[in-house]
């Protein structure tokens, strides 16, 4: 296992290179000059810069290197684990994402557990009432949950249930209350947790529409195996039979599932993030390309690859846990 692990984060340099100078080249090669934009000159700006100034600020912020020599700097800055400064405030962009990343991850990871913890259910059991009523009903409900956008749930939720037109049943922005702080340590954590709802069930429901649907499908090709039928004829109860030997074979196709939804629900707290004022990666990713930060909007891009090449090493590993056909080979 051990080699095997060492292999594939071997693999992921090439990839990780590869992300890095996409990265690199998209920002640097963007329309406008970020030194001038972020000057105050130009189109736009808010007052002219003098040719020295304007030659100045670009040499500040490196961009008088050639592209080559400048992505070889940035590319050795971060294998020292050095994302560089913020234009903005020149505070460390490694810094910046660290007071971030923990709410977008407790954000995105709980969307992610509950997505499998609903979606799974609801596959098997619309599986093995295939074509009954309960099928139909799930299906059209599903369906429908998918075609709205996370954004649009958003705000339909904030007008109903959030302080809108209707219900004040949870608050509409913010990690905390103003006066979180007085409402001592039970009292702080429920408030976070009122805060949390919305914008993890704005981007569970879309996920678990599509898990659903995957496992509804995984889980009837499964039924159909000749394996289940060997296991009925030993006298295995059903329960037994669906839970140990048919489930099982059908998260194979989930595992895979689980390297696409979480770099999705990664871009879409970029969305939630900003609706209700979330101070985490989503918004701080937002606020740098308004702005043309650079160093953030790379450092920000390289730690999602970093996070979704990670999410196939673990699914890679969780095969074998499943399935225990397959090897570390």
């Amino acid at each position: 296992m051990t080699t095997y692990i060492l292999r594939r984060l071997l693999l992921i340099i090439p990839t990780l290179f590869g992300i890095t100078l996409l990265t690199f080249l998209l920002v640097r090669l963007a329309p406008g000059n970020a030194a001038l934009l972020k000057g105050g000159g130009g189109e736009g700006g808010g007052r002219a810069m003098t040719a020295e100034q304007r030659l100045a600020t670009i040499k500040l912020y490196g961009l008088d290197k050639p592209p080559l020599v400048a992505y070889v700097d940035w590319v050795g800055r971060i294998a020292r684990l050095d994302l560089g400064e913020s234009w903005i405030d020149h505070r460390s962009v490694t810094a910046k994402i660290g007071e971030r990343i923990g709410l977008t991850a407790s954000i995105a990871g709980s969307a992610l557990v509950l997505s499998y913890l609903i979606a799974i259910p609801l596959g098997v059991t619309a599986a093995l009432r295939r074509g009954q009523g309960i099928d139909r009903v799930l299906t059209f409900i599903l369906f429908l949950l998918y075609s709205i956008p996370n954004f649009a749930a958003a705000l339909l939720l904030i007008l109903f249930v959030a302080g809108g037109d209707y219900l004040n049943l949870l608050p509409m922005y913010g990690i905390n209350s103003i006066n979180a702080s007085e409402m001592g340590t039970w009292g702080w954590i429920w408030d976070r947790i009122l805060h949390m709802i919305l914008p993890v069930v704005c981007l569970t429901y879309a996920s678990l529409a599509s898990i659903s649907r995957y496992a509804r499908v995984s889980m009837l090709e499964v039924l159909g195996q000749d394996f289940l039928r060997t296991a009925r004829a030993k006298g295995l109860s059903e329960r037994v039979v669906i839970l140990r030997h048919a489930l099982r074979n059908a998260l194979i196709p989930l595992i895979t599932i689980f390297t696409l939804e979480l770099p999705v629900l990664i871009g879409g707290s970029v969305i939630i993030e900003t609706i209700f004022s979330l101070p985490g990666m989503g918004q701080l990713m937002l606020q740098s390309l308004e702005n043309r930060d650079n160093p953030t909007i790379m450092g920000i891009t390289v730690l999602a690859a970093l996070v979704t090449l990670g999410s196939y090493l673990i699914a890679d590993i969780l095969y074998v846990v499943v399935d225990p056909r397959m090897k570390y080979e």
